[in-house]
C-alpha cells in the first residue's frame, strides 16, 4: 500500500501507523519521540525509488504513574510517513487525525441524513448513503476553503445555525431589550466565501 500512494502518478502524503517490529522496538526504545534511522526488510527500498519513508517513534505514559492492561509503564507505537517537515509536526498531526472515521460516522448519520434511510431497497439506500457522502465532501471543501479560518472545523449543526436558520440574535444594551439581525453578518460571510472561491478558480 505504501508503494501504491509513493509511485510518481500519484505521489500521495501519507503518516500512518507502523508495525511494531522488533527491530524497529529497538531502535526507539530509548527515545520519548524521535526520527529513527529505520528500514524495513520488506524489499520496497530495493526497487530502485529514493527511499521517501521516515519512522517517527513515540514514547507514551499513562498519568501519574499507572500502569497499562499489560502491566507495562511505558508503551512505544510508530508512525511511517512519506512526509516532509518537522517530526514533531508530523506526529501532532497524525494525532489530530485519530477517530476520524467515528468522527464522520457519528456527522452523516446525526447531523445529516444518513441515517433516514429511504427505501426496503439496498440499491437505493446506498445511492442515498453515497448522495450524504457527497454532501459531507462539499461541506468540508466548504469549510477548509471558502470559510474564515473559526468556520474551518464546523460541525454542520453550526453552519446551519450560522448561515441558514438565524433570523436574529436578541441582546441587553442600556436597560433594553434589542433584536439584532443577522442579514448583515449572513450577507458578509455569504459574500467573503463566493469572494474566496472565485479566488480558487484558475485564470
Amino acid at each position: 500500500m505504501l508503494a501504491w500512494c509513493e509511485a510518481p502518478a500519484r505521489g500521495i502524503g501519507y503518516a500512518i501507523s507502523a508495525d511494531m517490529s522488533p527491530q524497529l522496538h529497538t531502535e526507539i526504545v530509548i527515545r520519548e519521540w524521535a526520527e529513527v534511522p529505520y528500514v524495513p526488510d520488506d524489499g520496497d527500498h530495493r526497487k530502485g525509488r529514493p527511499w521517501v519513508r521516515r519512522y517517527l517513534a513515540v514514547r507514551i505514559r499513562r498519568r501519574q504513574g499507572e500502569l497499562f492492561a499489560d502491566g507495562r509503564t511505558v508503551k512505544h507505537v510508530a508512525i511511517v510517513t512519506n512526509r516532509e517537515g518537522d517530526g514533531l509536526t508530523r506526529i501532532r498531526w497524525h494525532r489530530e487525525k485519530a477517530g476520524t472515521v467515528e468522527h464522520v460516522h457519528h456527522v452523516l448519520k446525526n447531523e445529516l441524513a444518513a441515517e433516514a434511510l429511504p427505501s426496503g431497497k439496498f440499491g437505493a439506500n446506498a445511492a442515498w448513503f453515497r448522495l450524504n457522502i457527497l454532501t459531507s465532501n462539499l461541506l468540508s471543501a466548504l469549510k477548509r476553503l471558502a470559510l474564515p479560518g473559526d468556520l474551518s472545523d464546523a460541525r454542520p449543526k453550526r453552519l446551519r445555525f450560522l448561515v441558514c436558520n438565524t433570523v436574529g440574535k436578541v441582546v441587553q444594551h442600556a436597560r433594553r431589550m434589542l433584536l439584532r439581525l443577522m442579514v448583515a453578518a449572513q450577507q458578509a460571510l455569504v459574500a467573503f466565501a463566493r469572494s474566496t472561491i472565485l479566488a480558487l478558480s484558475p485564470t
